[in-house]
């Protein structure tokens, strides 16, 4: 089990992804946008820099739903790979048969 804050730290940052998603990817077009002014590009550029850091989406850790684990994570299922075979044991997983010799 991943600890609590690291949990929530994600969350924080999820949902401030979401809420700053729309400004963010205006921002990014203007800056990107060779035909507009240099000067209006520059100012994309600091615009985009002054919204927060963890608004970034690249800033979200995949995270098992279950048991918060960020490493050998299934994006497919939104698990790990250690919650994955428990569940597939157990057959709660649709279409998932878990093999065992």
């Amino acid at each position: 089990m991943a600890k609590k804050s690291a949990i929530e730290k994600n969350n924080r940052r999820r949902k401030l992804s979401k809420k700053h998603s729309g400004r963010r990817a205006r921002l990014r077009a203007i800056a990107r946008d060779k035909t507009k002014p240099m000067e209006e590009r520059f100012a994309a550029t600091l615009k985009l820099a002054e919204l927060p850091r963890n608004s970034s989406e690249t800033r979200v850790r995949n995270r098992c739903e279950i048991s918060g684990r960020p490493r050998g994570f299934y994006r497919k299922h939104r698990l790990s790979r250690i919650a994955l075979r428990d569940l597939g044991s157990k057959g709660l997983i649709p279409g998932l048969v878990k093999s065992s010799w």
